[in-house]
């Protein structure tokens, strides 16, 4: 799936701090050359939708959230908001939803933890409702399993893969999500944008990738293991330009997050792809 798509830079970011100091941050973010910032939904961190508009009064780059709870939300109301947020942000912002899966944040929040199965469900309530009711408000859907990628395909515009499907015994997990996807976007695929993001890369010059996220999200991997996953970048600034460049050639991904923690060095990879 190639594509002569440009590539798209996000980070990845909770706000801290004060106001002065998010503001800051999110300045420095786009001095660095990155399209996008996106700001997670979860509950022990700053609410999203202030977060990201207060970045707006001194940013010129896009906004989103990656990604948003759906189970946390009804959709008039989810609607209402990110309709506001899209106009004072002069049509910015770009909606980021997932499926939600930290059974502590749910309860945390006195909301039932619904089977994995009735939270698509909500999710693709949700997304049928925006698609009605915001059609233009650029969407993005996060996620591996079938239907949500099938939900995806059919009516996102953004599509976050992350690497492959739970269990996969693929030799190419990634190819076969994708492969999945063009399928069940027919002829859409030529409108979607996929992205991935990147759990790990350098944080300087030395070349080795801060496994810390990637252990943690999947603990029963060697250390070899996550340095193959396609979400693990490693080497040099052009090593990792060349693969990055491999995923777009081999997968068509163009659209690449990263986390926080490894925006300055990630800015010069930026840099040699531009």
């Amino acid at each position: 799936m190639t594509t002569d798509r440009p590539f798209r830079f996000c980070i990845e970011m909770i706000p801290f701090g004060s106001r002065d100091e998010w503001r800051t941050a999110a300045r420095k973010i786009e001095d660095l050359g990155y399209d996008v910032l996106q700001v997670p939904d979860h509950l022990g961190a700053p609410a999203p939708f202030p977060a990201l508009l207060t970045a707006a009064d001194v940013t010129t780059i896009g906004l989103g959230t990656f990604v948003m709870n759906a189970g946390f939300y009804r959709p008039a109301l989810l609607a209402r908001d990110a309709e506001a947020l899209m106009r004072l942000t002069d049509g910015r912002f770009e909606l980021g939803l997932g499926t939600g899966y930290v059974k502590a944040e749910f309860e945390a929040a006195e909301l039932e933890f619904p089977s994995p199965g009735k939270r698509v469900d909500h999710l693709a309530h949700i997304t049928r409702y925006l698609r009605t009711h915001l059609p233009d408000i650029p969407v993005m859907i996060a996620g591996s399993g079938d239907r949500v990628l099938t939900l995806a395909a059919q009516h996102a515009r953004s599509i976050g893969l992350t690497g492959g499907k739970q269990g996969s015994t693929a030799s190419d997990p990634l190819a076969e999500r994708v492969d999945f996807v063009r399928t069940a976007a027919g002829d859409r695929i030529d409108l979607l944008e996929l992205n991935l993001t990147i759990t790990a890369c350098p944080r300087d010059d030395r070349g080795v990738p801060d496994l810390r996220l990637t252990r943690r999200d999947r603990p029963n991997l060697t250390d070899a293991e996550m340095l193959a996953l396609p979400t693990v970048l490693k080497g040099s600034v052009p090593e990792i330009a060349d693969q990055l460049r491999h995923r777009r050639d081999s997968y068509g991904i163009t659209y690449i997050s990263v986390q926080h923690h490894h925006a300055d060095h990630f800015a010069k990879v930026i840099a040699e792809l531009r």
